[in-house]
C-alpha cells in the first residue's frame, strides 16, 4: 500500500512539473514565429527585415507577467524593459489568433504619413525594424478567459519613427 502512495506522489509532481513547464508550450514556438515572420516579409515597401527568433528569457518574463495577470485578466502592460503586445478574451483562444488579430491592424497603419486610422500600435510592434527577439506566453484566467502576452527585444513602436 505505502508504494502506492509514493507512485501517486510522484505521479503529482509530475503533473504539477508538467503543468508549470507547459505554459510555454501553449504558445506554440512554431505558429507566434511564422505570423510574426509573415508579416515581416509581407511589408508594403521594399525593406528586408530580419526574421525573429524566440527567446526563452522573453517568454519567461511573459509568463511571468501573465501569471500576475491571471486573477483579473485585465489588459493592462508590465511596464517592463521589452516591447509588448497584449491580447485578452473571454474564452480560450490560441497565440497564433493572437499574432493575427495584430497583424490584421496594418490595415489601419499608413506607411506614407506613419499614421494609424484606428488601433496599430501591434502591428507596428511586429514589425518594428530592430526588433530580433519575441517570447510569448498564455495563460487561463481564473474567469473563464485567456491572457496573452508576447514581448519584443529590442523594443520598438518609438513616436515619430517608422517601424520599418
Amino acid at each position: 500500500m505505502e508504494s502506492h502512495k509514493v507512485s501517486f506522489y510522484v505521479l503529482c509532481l509530475l503533473v504539477l512539473a508538467t503543468r508549470s513547464y507547459v505554459g510555454h508550450a501553449q504558445c506554440s514556438v512554431a505558429d507566434v514565429l511564422k505570423g510574426h515572420n509573415d508579416a515581416r516579409a509581407d511589408l508594403e515597401v521594399d525593406v528586408p527585415l530580419p526574421h525573429l527568433d524566440w527567446n526563452d528569457t522573453l517568454a519567461d518574463y511573459a509568463q511571468n507577467y501573465a501569471n500576475q495577470r491571471k486573477s483579473d485578466c485585465q489588459l493592462e502592460h508590465s511596464h517592463g524593459p521589452y516591447g509588448e503586445n497584449l491580447a485578452v478574451s473571454t474564452g480560450d483562444i490560441n497565440c497564433a489568433l493572437a499574432v493575427r488579430l495584430w497583424v490584421d491592424e496594418k490595415r489601419f497603419y499608413d506607411y506614407s504619413t506613419n499614421s494609424c486610422d484606428g488601433v496599430c500600435g501591434h502591428y507596428t510592434q511586429v514589425v518594428w525594424r530592430n526588433t530580433l527577439r519575441v517570447g510569448c506566453a498564455k495563460v487561463a484566467c481564473d474567469d473563464g478567459g485567456t491572457f496573452i502576452g508576447c514581448n519584443y527585444d529590442p523594443p520598438g513602436n518609438y513616436i515619430g519613427e517608422r517601424p520599418y
